[in-house]
């Protein structure tokens, strides 16, 4: 397992249910990769079953950390808006709502009069109204990877920094240690993550694993007096992709552009930034005009459902009795601490009350890496299929 947001969730899980011996391997060091530049959006407004429970679990997870670890990962509770611009849309979102409020989730619907009172910051008369989830929130991505490096080493998980997975040893069907490039660590059981490097890691164990990396981008705003928090909600534009929340006085904003090629990239592309700007300037417009303080890019995952990964290694010898694999489909701070309990339940005892995961493992996906799943509708806009390696 990776030293990300859901292989060291994983991690901690397994000892905290009382496995003695944890051995987390990161290849570079913890929190390395996307999970500390991530934009730490946090809702459980999903458009599938899964994508709710998962969400609801991990909204919990974090606002429950400090009581629980003693140190949190900032989750704020900033309350949500999902607008529609289309009647399509409204009928789509009234009928997420009923899915979502049978679950349990605290969410209605906000009519385009109320939705502009409560979001002054948005320009009015836009919508057709929004989905609403006052719980939904953020954290703060960089105490997040502060928050479990030090549950890791609190509960007494060995980390092993700059050590890369190199394969599996496996015996009769069953795996029997880990290959790594400091050496074999036995073993009964490995839980296999790796975010955007995930398709890697199952090529080294001999599996193909359809996850896939692309970019993503995300910039924070100059201070504006319209852009404070009091006065600005979360919102996801599902149709163009772009979703904001407060930071620092102004606005933090993030997007990626399905038509890219999927790959590593940790590049800006500024020219699709500047396409997208214009959307947000219409949608939010106290962003007109405004300079950037800060802008960067990061590789993050994405399967080709929008859907995480949840079951065990299949090879072209069949199962790995042992080995686990997760991935939370692009969404590791939203989901990660619901996949990561899940996949850690999987590997102690095969099964898991988080989610049901019985169409989330690696038989969903065909040879070409189509899964027989409808996508989760409620996503950012990544290609629908992982493309080359990465």
């Amino acid at each position: 397992m990776g030293g990300g947001t859901v292989g060291a969730w994983c991690a901690w899980f397994l000892r905290e249910t009382g496995l003695a011996d944890v051995v987390l391997l990161e290849r570079h060091t913890l929190g390395s990769g996307a999970s500390s530049r991530a934009a730490g959006m946090v809702r459980a407004q999903g458009g599938t079953e899964t994508a709710v429970r998962l969400g609801m679990f991990s909204r919990e997870f974090y606002a429950g950390q400090r009581e629980r670890l003693g140190i949190d990962s900032g989750f704020v509770a900033q309350g949500y808006f999902m607008p529609c611009f289309s009647e399509r849309e409204v009928a789509e979102a009234r009928a997420r709502i009923a899915m979502q409020q049978s679950l349990g989730l605290e969410v209605r619907w906000v009519g385009p009069d109320e939705l502009d009172d409560l979001n002054p910051a948005l320009g009015r008369g836009l919508t057709l109204g929004a989905s609403y989830a006052p719980g939904d929130g953020y954290i703060d991505p960089p105490r997040n990877v502060l928050a479990y490096t030090a549950a890791l080493f609190t509960s007494g998980v060995r980390v092993r920094e700059r050590t890369a997975f190199e394969g599996l040893e496996r015996r009769g069907g069953r795996v029997t240690g880990v290959q790594t490039s400091d050496g074999v660590i036995a073993t009964e059981r490995v839980v296999l993550t790796g975010g955007p490097t995930l398709a890697a890691v199952g090529r080294a164990a001999g599996a193909s694993i359809p996850a896939g990396g692309a970019r993503h981008q995300v910039v924070v705003t100059e201070p504006h007096p319209d852009l404070a928090p009091e006065r600005l909600p979360m919102v996801f534009d599902v149709a163009s992709g772009i979703y904001w929340r407060p930071e620092e006085g102004g606005v933090l904003w993030g997007m990626s552009n399905p038509d890219e090629r999927p790959g590593e990239a940790a590049e800006l592309d500024w020219s699709y930034y500047e396409k997208m700007r214009q959307r947000m300037a219409t949608l939010l417009p106290a962003t007109a005009g405004l300079g950037l303080r800060k802008a960067w890019a990061a590789t993050i995952d994405f399967t080709p459902d929008h859907l995480p990964i949840l079951g065990p290694l299949l090879t072209p010898d069949g199962p790995v009795a042992g080995a686990t694999v997760a991935a939370a489909g692009g969404h590791g701070m939203m989901w990660g601490p619901g996949v990561s309990r899940a996949a850690a339940d999987l590997a102690l005892t095969g099964t898991t009350d988080v989610v049901d995961v019985s169409d989330l493992g690696l038989d969903r996906f065909d040879e070409h890496g189509r899964s027989r799943l409808a996508p989760d509708p409620i996503a950012l806009p990544f290609p629908e299929s992982v493309g080359r390696p990465v």
